[in-house]
């Protein structure tokens, strides 16, 4: 089991003219269409836009206008409050890495990290003090066997670093749980910033860990629950649950009951979903960003086409 790794990294202080760095510029791409002036102010869907891979987006209230496309190019991308993450894989490295890039509200880098591995999952906690990540360190997807995780966070106020949780201590049936093929993705943390959870993956099985981010230990709740998302009100799930081989049910657990609801979505869905609220989960599906009643109820509506890795300004 690799070793924790936990690290004090400063927080970038950008000059003005480093205000513009985006991974656009960093790439060197152009693109035809101008790069839109965007901002974390509420009420947007946010997402990235396949064609181009840059940062896109459209209001809530009317998301089938036209997306404003910045010059901002994620792999991955998630907000919360005025704190943005963007994964990037950065171009011709073999072994492959990634620059996990941390924004303010206007998109603006306030820090950049590289790690190696390719960009899996992005989040950012809550109240955006924390942005969290899953890298595959092998590049390879979750529907393969044999791949491996490195899922890891930074806190944007102090500069600290965790590379990974691999050594988190958690209990499963009770007893310590030891192995060494042990794997987590997918964080997703409570609003109060300590509570957190996570999927833990090893022999073949997976787990829903609860975890306290000051004490630093963790608890199983319950097998094949992945990549969990809470919900605002802090007392449901949203996770995938797998059904067959490569294929995954959108479904929501009650944290005081342990009582699952699988949603109207039938298709299989391999993504982090994300909650637009207490009632609606927002997911990337077939080159698009969806929407779905969290209660079981209704019908999937598309919400963009062409995007994946849907975020929401509040």
């Amino acid at each position: 089991m690799k070793k924790l790794v936990l690290a004090l990294a400063g927080t970038a202080v950008l000059a003005a003219a480093a205000v513009t760095y985006t991974v656009s510029a960093r790439h060197d791409t152009a693109d035809a269409e101008p790069a839109a002036q965007l901002s974390l102010a509420p009420g947007q869907l946010l997402f990235r836009s396949l064609p181009t891979g840059r940062v896109g987006a459209v209001p809530l209230t009317g998301t089938d206008a036209k997306p404003q496309l910045s010059g901002l190019k994620c792999d991955r991308f998630a907000v919360a409050r005025q704190t943005a993450v963007c994964l990037a894989v950065k171009p011709g490295t073999l072994p492959p890495v990634t620059d996990v890039l941390v924004l303010d509200d206007h998109l603006a880098v306030r820090h950049t990290q590289t790690l190696p591995g390719t960009p899996s999952r992005a989040r950012v906690s809550p109240d955006g003090k924390r942005v969290y990540w899953t890298l595959f360190v092998t590049g390879d997807s979750y529907a393969a066997t044999g791949f491996s995780t490195r899922a890891g966070m930074y806190e944007v106020d102090s500069g600290r670093l965790v590379k990974t949780i691999e050594e988190l201590p958690v209990f499963v049936g009770g007893k310590r749980y030891f192995a060494p093929d042990v794997n987590y993705w997918g964080i997703t943390f409570a609003a109060d910033g300590k509570r957190f959870y996570a999927t833990l993956g090893s022999k073949g099985k997976t787990y829903l860990v609860e975890a306290d981010y000051g004490r630093y230990r963790g608890k199983a709740l319950r097998e094949n629950v992945e990549c969990p998302s809470l919900s605002p009100d802090g007392k449901r799930v949203a996770f995938k649950k797998k059904v067959g081989d490569g294929v995954w049910r959108l479904s929501v657990l009650d944290l005081a009951t342990m009582a699952e609801t699988a949603l109207a979505e039938q298709r299989s869905v391999d993504d982090q979903a994300l909650w637009q609220d207490d009632h609606t989960v927002l997911y990337g599906l077939d080159n698009a960003v969806w929407a779905v009643p969290a209660d079981g109820s209704g019908a999937p509506r598309k919400l963009a086409g062409d995007a994946a890795s849907p975020a929401v300004t509040g």
